[in-house]
């Protein structure tokens, strides 16, 4: 643990201050795990949906993906795919 003045080896020694943060810190990590299965959740939802009306799920993660990028770095990346792939003959 990074602070050694509240912990000396033991669960017995925690102070009641101590025990508060830790169970606050607990409870706000699993009310947030909650979030995250339920944001999951929809996202699957929302990928069924887009594959339902024709679209590709794989190239919609991948969009997803290439816009999260600074545009500068992907430019950069795509730059020197097409010089590999043109090195390759494959393009």
């Amino acid at each position: 643990m990074a602070d050694d003045a509240s912990f000396d080896g033991g669960p017995d020694v925690l102070n009641s201050t101590a025990q508060g943060r830790l169970r606050t810190i607990i409870e706000r990590l699993e009310r947030l795990e909650e979030d995250k299965q339920a944001v999951m959740t929809d996202m699957k939802e929302v990928f069924a949906e887009a594959k339902g009306e024709g679209y590709d799920v794989k190239i919609l993660r991948k969009v997803i993906r290439i816009r999260k990028q600074d545009k500068a770095k992907r430019q950069e990346e795509d730059a020197i795919l097409d010089l590999y792939m043109s090195a390759l003959g494959e393009i």
